[in-house]
């Protein structure tokens, strides 16, 4: 997950080489085949180019807009005093700033020099910009109530970011938290107006809403932890006013607007069509995550291929380790058999660690580009018990870690089964490895190619890179391999969902059983997975669709360079950008063969 292209308003907001041939179906690569068928002006100083000159404008206000970008990325000599403005004013007037840089853009037009750092910059930008007019009709910032939308679910990790140790740091701090009451009374008031022009939250998705909320209070939580990493009893006393006066009252405030006004208000009706428009912004939704436009049913359709063939791969595992059988009673029996579950919350963390510790040394074999921040493993906070896992950036220079953050509830529930291809999926070598690189190529590309992501690349790499690690053998069991089957099957299994729910009727349970007859998630995950999926329609498509159109490119290029391909060159090629669209990736990786060919 990244917190960029957010309407939440925090943006980013996963031995010796040896390849044996690919475990891809041609099937798989057909599928692929199949949906791509289916104001005022800046200045121009002479020394850079009109697009450098465009891109440093919106970059000095994008920061602005978005405050808590330079926290999250640790950007050197950044103010951290600020939070999103979440007013309706405030967004009006980003938009008009947003509709005059996309002209800016457009009027000088896509340089033709694939891979430079204009071409880089004005693609990113680019559908950065039009992504964000294209999604303009869903009206997001009316109706972000549920558990996977809610200010909850980004804005407090902010706080675990959050700078200390000087007076200067301290007075950011405190001026920071001073203005957190205010933001979540707008977004009392901005959901008020969603409901008044007919725009809710489903009600399944905003029940367990009040009760995450109210974890905040706790004694440990974000907001309050900032004085614990400083020694200052002054500042310290004066975190903890500013929280027992304003922010626990607002806190409270928005949970009981929840339960006694908001709650009885949402609609029942789970489809997004049944939003003002919604099949309008569901297509746009599509475009914006995935930064390609199949049709609803091509995405259906190829989802209902990919299942077939990782059912195939999963009833061969259990044939051959497990005595044979069916797939489904197997896949529950690993979420509630002792002999593949979990005995606490803190053996969780450990298993990941652990298998995080034996990951690092093969990357340099598959990677030429390879990033100088670490990672790390922590538990999600109570208030986010229902999170499902999710990553958090390390800094712009490599300093602090990323971070992997991993549910740990119920942890009986839960199977040691894709334990590994979810570590490898948010760590090395998916989020962490490919953020890390983005952020720390320098001057290589204009800023704005670090610090912007989508879902179609950044996602689509990640779940890449767990059937890469399939490839060198590192699954250490057959239960961790059935675990990467299971997870790729999730996202399969995602497409025939998200379309499902959303575009041809799908109750919530229908998904729930599609889910649990194809997946060993455990169920208390796949509740909240739904869910997720009701509540942020169109982004579960980006996972399998990216990666498919990343495997896409691999085999032409091993059908194209024959000897001479490079399993290292690749990666590099796909990485060296920072966050490309997948169109601008396959331009880039079919110029680099053109490239190596003529050589």
């Amino acid at each position: 997950m990244s917190l960029a292209r957010s309407h939440k308003g925090y943006l980013g907001p996963a031995s010796c080489c040896r390849l044996p041939a690919m475990r891809f179906s041609k099937l798989m690569i057909i599928s692929v085949f199949v949906l791509a068928a289916c104001g005022q002006e800046a200045s121009v100083p002479p020394e850079i180019s009109r697009i450098e000159a465009i891109a440093d404008q919106y970059l000095e206000e994008m920061l602005q807009r978005y405050p808590s970008t330079a926290t999250y990325y640790s950007l050197p000599g950044s103010r951290h005093d600020d939070l999103f403005d979440n007013s309706a004013d405030a967004l009006i007037a980003w938009q008009a700033r947003e509709d005059f840089f996309l002209a800016e853009l457009t009027a000088v037009g896509a340089p033709e020099d694939i891979g430079s750092r204009d071409w880089v910059t004005y693609g990113i930008l680019y559908d950065e910009l039009s992504s964000s007019v294209g999604t303009r009709i869903c009206r997001t910032e009316l109706w972000a109530a549920s558990t996977a939308t809610a200010w909850h679910t980004d804005m407090p990790f902010i706080f675990d970011l959050q700078p200390v140790g000087s007076p200067e740091a301290r007075a950011e701090a405190l001026q920071r938290l001073g203005k957190v009451a205010a933001y979540i009374d707008t977004d009392i008031s901005n959901l008020r107006a969603g409901l008044d022009f007919g725009y809710s939250a489903p009600r399944p998705t905003v029940e367990a809403v009040p009760g995450e909320i109210r974890a905040l209070l706790q004694k440990d939580n974000p907001f309050l932890n900032v004085a614990t990493r400083d020694d200052d009893a002054e500042f310290s006393a004066a975190v903890q006013k500013i929280f027992d006066e304003q922010i626990a009252v607002a806190i409270e405030r928005y949970a009981a607007y929840i339960e006694t006004d908001y709650l009885s208000k949402t609609r029942d009706e789970i489809s997004l069509s049944f939003n003002p428009q919604g099949a309008d912004c569901y297509r746009a939704l599509v475009r914006s995550f995935t930064t390609i436009s199949p049709p609803a049913d091509a995405i259906h359709e190829t989802g209902l291929e990919q299942i077939a063939i990782i059912r195939a791969d999963m009833q061969t595992i259990i044939d051959e380790h497990y005595g044979g059988g069916d797939i489904e009673p197997f896949l529950l029996r690993l979420n509630v058999d002792p002999q593949f579950t979990f005995n606490s919350s803190e053996e969780i963390v450990e298993n990941a660690v652990a298998s995080l510790a034996g990951i690092r040394d093969v990357l340099p074999d598959l990677f030429g580009l390879l990033p100088k921040a670490d990672v790390i493993v922590k538990a999600y906070p109570p208030y986010r018990a229902s999170g499902t896992g999710e990553y958090w950036s390390s800094s712009e220079d490599g300093t602090r870690p990323g971070i992997f953050y991993i549910p740990t509830s119920e942890p009986e529930q839960r199977s040691r089964t894709g334990q590994q291809s979810f570590l490898y999926h948010e760590t090395y070598p998916g989020h962490h490895l490919q953020g890390a690189i983005a952020l720390e190529l320098g001057d290589k590309v204009h800023p704005i190619a670090r610090y912007l992501w989508n879902s179609g690349y950044g996602e689509g790499w990640a779940l890449y890179s767990e059937r890469l690690m399939d490839e060198l053998d590192l699954y250490t069991t057959p239960l961790d391999r059935m675990g990467m089957l299971s997870d790729q099957g999730a996202r399969a299994a995602r497409l025939v969902i998200d379309t499902g729910l959303h575009t041809r009727g799908w109750t919530r349970q229908q998904a729930v059983d599609y889910m649990l007859a194809n997946t060993a998630w455990p169920p208390i995950d796949i509740e909240s997975e739904i869910n997720r999926y009701i509540a942020w329609p169109g982004q579960a498509n980006a996972y399998m669709l990216g990666m498919l159109e990343i495997m896409k490119l691999r085999v032409l290029a091993e059908e194209q360079l024959g000897d001479k391909f490079d399993i290292r060159e690749f990666h590099d090629r796909v990485l060296e950008n920072g966050s490309v669209t997948l169109p601008m990736l396959e331009e880039a990786v079919v110029t680099w063969i053109l490239r190596v060919n003529s050589a």
